[in-house]
């Protein structure tokens, strides 16, 4: 028979419903291999009347989250409600009652790690959040137990398949940024309100704790810093493309000693990097280790059935270890070591400026750069327009971002404006 797990369901939206359908359909296979039964008990839903494409047996729907949290009999929470509140709260008393929980919620657990974490450890429950970050790409698991032996210095993530879909349109399909959105929204890729993904906020919560992972330390989401895709160009995608490179958002963490730096924002890659290829809806994540060198992990990072494939992994690990694992780093809003956040880091910089079309005007903008110490390796003019403007594209050799930041000031207005600025990763 296999041991029986009894579970509760905090939510049942499409996550929720594709986790029921593996417990119930997959049943089978999970027994023979674990030799573990889930049964669902309860699930916490808002509107018991509302129609279903699940036949839930009778009793099982509840509105009281208290019939979740507060049973004895279950021991295992898994949350599908999203979102920071009531999750957080629901999440934390959960824990302290002595339950595991396994999540998908990267907002909720990146901003409430350290205290959902201290109550997992003190109430020697586990606390399992494998689809928080990329769905069924394994890369939590990978960061805690298969790359132990490594010092991973440097992480490149698309984190994020809504702006992925998007610049992959922009760039294979030359479509404008608001045409691509629109045809992410008709296939359900990305939200009515696509903020969170389209600003960046999204990557950032998920590189908040990727690199927590990675560099066995805490980095806050407030230390990430993020730009998002809204203010991109199909003509600078173009340019990009023309001079050998990809854009992509990408999440972004580096270490060098106790300093880090973490970023989310639209990044050039040259077009032959593993990760260029990484198009439509997909994830992925590459990184640098001293021991295993440059490794890359690729797949579906969101949709109900591959978030729900993690769920389940993490629901049958839960049930299986003796010790529940926990990161072994000090989790805490201020510990006694801390990493140091880096906002001068260093790469690579497109330029596009709109520039006066006259003599002199490409050696007063080369001549500003010089003087902030930024060497151009690449300068190029692109036509006329009818007010006597042409834009200018530049690409500096690596120089600090400060530095470039200045020398863009340094520039008058009456020769150049800036159009865009789009950071390379080599």
């Amino acid at each position: 028979m296999g041991m029986i797990v009894q579970v509760g369901f905090l939510g049942c939206g499409n996550v929720g419903s594709g986790v029921w359908r593996l417990l119930t359909s997959f049943s089978g296979e999970i027994a023979h291999r674990a030799d573990l039964r889930f049964r669902v008990k309860k699930v916490l839903v808002q509107d018991l009347a509302k129609r279903r494409d699940i036949a839930f047996p009778d009793g099982v729907l509840t509105k009281a989250a208290e019939d979740v949290l507060d049973d004895p009999e279950i021991s295992v929470v898994l949350e599908f409600l999203g979102g920071e509140e009531p999750a957080y709260g629901w999440m934390l008393r959960a824990l302290r009652n002595g339950k595991t929980v396994v999540t998908a919620n990267k907002v909720a657990f990146a901003l409430h790690w350290h205290s959902l974490h201290k109550a997992a450890k003190e109430n020697k429950a586990g606390l399992y959040y494998e689809a928080a970050v990329c769905g069924a790409i394994p890369i939590i698991h990978a960061l805690q137990e298969s790359l132990q032996a490594n010092r991973i210095h440097r992480l490149y993530g698309i984190v994020n398949g809504t702006t992925n879909y998007i610049l992959t349109r922009m760039g294979r399909d030359c479509e404008p940024y608001e045409a691509a959105l629109r045809e992410a929204q008709r296939l359900g890729l990305a939200e009515p309100d696509p903020s969170a993904d389209v600003e960046g906020m999204d990557a950032a919560y998920k590189l908040s704790i990727l690199a927590s992972l990675a560099f066995h330390g805490r980095v806050p989401v407030e230390n990430v810093y993020t730009e998002g895709i809204t203010r991109l160009n199909a003509e600078d995608v173009r340019f990009g493309q023309e001079l050998g490179y990809t854009l992509k958002l990408l999440a972004i963490a580096k270490r060098e000693g106790l300093s880090v730096e973490t970023r989310v924002h639209p990044t050039f890659i040259r077009s032959d990097h593993p990760l260029a290829n990484v198009s439509g809806s997909f994830n992925a994540v590459f990184l640098e280790g001293h021991a295993c060198q440059a490794m890359m992990f690729m797949g579906r990072g969101a949709g109900d059935m591959p978030t729900a494939s993690a769920i389940v992994s993490d629901l049958v690990r839960a049930a299986s270890v003796k010790k529940h694992p926990h990161p072994t780093f000090e989790n805490d809003l201020n510990p006694s070591v801390a990493f140091a956040k880096s906002e001068d880091w260093s790469c690579p910089f497109y330029i596009r400026l709109m520039a006066r079309d006259e003599p002199g005007v490409l050696s007063r903008v080369a001549g500003a750069l010089a003087g902030r110490g930024v060497s151009v390796a690449e300068m190029r003019q692109t036509g006329e327009n009818a007010g006597g403007l042409a834009a200018m594209v530049i690409i500096t050799h690596r120089a600090g971002e400060q530095a470039v930041q200045n020398a863009l000031r340094d520039i008058p207005e009456s020769i150049a404006s800036l159009e865009s600025l789009i950071r390379v990763e080599e």
